[in-house]
């Protein structure tokens, strides 16, 4: 049974974008974690390791092995490293407001000042990664790379085969990372971004910060043509 490990996935409506599986691609396995919050509701890291724990054992409770796919490098991290996470109560409105200073600052000049290392490990266009280290800080006034120095067990709790794919060749990568956007684009990405804009979900959410999301809502709020918009 498969355990997506996917931070966009999660969300109903964002099918396009996030490649999502269709049910015709599962074959009849069950794959947990997908289509299970609406694109405003909140949802951490420490939200999928509690959620990925629980399915785990009952996974492995039923005798099937559990496989945790997926692209969001951190929700997998910290699953298999066992990453303990504090209770944190996000003041209401926190995520929002960073998401709009986000917008108008850039993710350099608002994170690089305050957490130096963990910035360092953050690729600055990973808005989501970005608004998460931000929101813990101002919301608990401690670093994440201090709360995760801190917060690992002795041991890990899980015995775990680690599969990856390797891409040597980065030409024809980029090819078929072109040839993919165009695919997106022709499967009604467009039609899907607007319909979410027009349900009123706009760039102050997560879920709009995902790679083809924002891009096409800037072209839909009228910042830039559709062409630089399918190139970002």
């Amino acid at each position: 049974e498969i355990i997506s490990a996917d931070s966009m996935q999660i969300y109903k409506g964002l099918d396009v974008g996030t490649a999502k599986v269709t049910p015709e691609e599962t074959r009849g396995i069950p794959h947990h974690g997908v289509d299970i919050l609406q694109p405003d509701e909140p949802f951490s890291v420490a939200d999928f390791t509690a959620l990925a724990g629980a399915l785990e054992h009952e996974i492995s409770g039923r005798g099937h092995l559990p496989i945790l796919v997926g692209g969001t490098g951190l929700y997998v991290q910290s699953f298999l490293y066992g990453v303990r996470f504090a209770a944190e109560k996000t003041p209401d409105g926190l995520r929002e407001q960073l998401a709009a200073e986000l917008t108008q600052k850039g993710p350099e000049a608002m994170y690089a000042a305050v957490d130096p290392e963990a910035a360092a490990a953050i690729h600055p266009n990973n808005h989501v990664r970005v608004l998460r280290a931000l929101e813990h800080y101002r919301a608990t006034g401690k670093k994440l790379s201090e709360q995760k120095a801190d917060s690992l067990p002795p041991e890990k709790p899980y015995r775990s085969l680690i599969l990856g794919l390797d891409f040597p060749e980065r030409a024809q990568l980029y090819r078929r990372i072109d040839l993919r956007v165009d695919q997106m684009m022709e499967q009604g990405l467009l039609k899907e971004v607007e319909a979410l804009k027009a349900m009123g979900y706009d760039r102050s959410y997560v879920s709009m910060q995902g790679l083809g999301y924002k891009e096409l809502l800037s072209y839909l709020d009228g910042e830039c043509t559709l062409d630089d918009a399918v190139s970002q």
